[in-house]
Order: structure tokens, then C-alpha cells, then sequence
């Protein structure tokens, strides 16, 4: 079975902030895949549905897909991750087949930038080894969440000829001498600045960024951590889940 496989990166979650690449990529595709992530979420699969009655031809059809479940603190976390990435390959290999012509396009539209810290590209290798399927991949980049946020809060993400660490919040300790001078930080459930970071150090904060629920915060470690804690804990409450991400600088 021969088939066009697009990841079209969408952005933080406005659809204002889409490329006109990924426009053009979503205007002949004929099935959309969505990992549905449970009613916690569903404002995330209507977001994208919303994308798709703007820019997706009319006769388009979206498959939602229960994604599998996964260990959120397993003792071996790469090994889990390997586990879960296969066996959503495995839920998509069967949509495909399913759902999908011999020749056809499929698309998956990907939060932010499909190269940064997102499994799509990697689930999607896991399907072009599947010996039933021989797929034509096109990757279709994104405006990323550290560019809505630098954008929205009116900053560059660095100092003159200063350099630029992106992590995660679990990796946040490891970040080796000289690297943090500005990072910027995603996948933070924990907030894990309140332990790393000096007090003097500043912080630039924003959740759903570049949406109608978009919360900013800056200021110094010491003086808004709290204020942090507090408007993350609120927004995740009332909407269900939360989108966030910080850029964190030395003084």
C-alpha cells in the first residue's frame, strides 16, 4: 500500500500562526489522524478541527485515534517511552490500512514545530518499517512554542553573542557549566526553575501561548515564582490541561 504521509507542524495553537506551506500541505489531504488523549484534551483535538474547517478540503475526513495508555513513572522512563511510541505506531498502522486508499494522503497536524520535542517523526519511522505500508513522508515545520513565547512577551531568546539551551524540566539539572546562561524550558510539570534557579535569575512564563487563554508572566525568580505556581495551578483547573513553557536567564 503506497501512501503520502504529511507532518504539518500548526503552531502553539492559534490558527493565525500557520505557514502558508501549511496551508497549501493541508488542502489535498484526504484523511486526518488525531490521537484523541481523552476529555481532559478535548479542546486540543477541537482546536485542531477548527484548522480544518478553515484550510482542509471539504470532503476530508478526521480519524480520531485512542491514544494508548502510558506509565507517566516508570523505572526505566526511555524504555517505556520506546513501548509507547511502538504501540501508537501500531493503532496508526491499522487506521491507515483501514481508512486510507492505495495512493492516497494522510496528514497529521503536529503542535508547534514536528522537530521539537514532539513524537510524531519518530512513531513515523516506526511506520515506514512496517512491510505492508511503503510511505512518501513530508515534514511541513511550525512556528515553535519558544517563538510564540519570546514573541509574546516582546524579548529576544538571547544576549548579544550569548548561546541558547533548550531542555526539558526533567533534564533542567543537568544542563552543563556555561550552557545556561538562557534556556528555555518545556515539559515542566514541575516547575523545577524554583529549585535550580538563582533567585536573581529571570524568568519569562507563558501558557497557551499565542491562544485566548494565554497567561505571561516575568520577572525575577524570587519575586513571581509564587505568582508562577499559582496561575499554573489555576489555568490546568479550569481548562482541564495545560500548554506551558518558560525561558530562564542568568542575570
Amino acid at each position: 500500500m503506497r501512501i503520502t504521509l504529511r507532518v504539518i507542524g500548526i503552531g502553539p495553537g492559534n490558527p493565525r500562526q500557520l505557514t502558508l506551506e501549511a496551508v497549501d500541505a493541508l488542502a489535498d489531504v484526504d484523511v486526518f489522524l488525531v490521537l484523541d488523549k481523552g476529555s481532559a484534551k478535548r479542546s486540543l483535538v477541537a482546536a485542531r478541527h477548527e484548522i480544518l474547517a478553515r484550510h482542509a478540503p471539504a470532503d476530508h475526513r478526521v480519524i480520531e485515534i485512542a491514544d494508548p495508555p502510558r506509565d507517566r513513572h516508570p523505572d526505566d522512563y526511555d524504555a517505556e517511552v520506546r513501548r509507547w511510541h511502538a504501540a501508537r505506531a501500531a493503532v496508526i498502522a491499522e487506521a491507515l490500512a483501514g481508512e486510507l486508499a492505495d495512493g492516497g494522503v494522510a496528514a497529521f497536524l503536529v503542535w508547534g514545530d514536528p522537530a521539537l520535542y514532539d513524537s510524531t517523526l519518530r512513531i513515523v519511522d516506526d511506520l515506514c518499517a512496517q512491510p505492508h505500508l511503503d510511505i512518501d513522508v513530508q515534514v511541513i515545520p511550525g512556528v515553535t512554542s519558544a517563538s510564540a513565547l519570546t514573541a509574546a512577551h516582546r524579548i529576544t531568546a538571547n544576549r548579544v553573542g550569548e548561546p541558547i539551551h533548550i531542555t526539558t524540566g526533567r533534564r533542567l539539572a543537568e544542563t552543563p557549566d556555561g550552557a545556561d546562561t538562557n534556556q528555555i524550558v518545556m515539559l515542566d510539570g514541575d516547575l523545577t526553575f524554583r529549585d535550580i534557579a538563582d533567585r536573581d535569575d529571570h524568568i519569562w512564563w507563558g501558557a497557551y501561548v499565542g491562544t485566548d487563554d494565554e497567561i505571561l508572566i516575568s520577572g525575577r525568580v524570587a519575586d513571581v515564582a509564587d505568582r508562577i505556581v499559582a496561575a499554573r495551578a489555576e489555568a490546568r483547573s479550569r481548562v482541564g490541561w495545560i500548554m506551558d513553557i518558560y525561558l530562564l536567564r542568568k542575570n
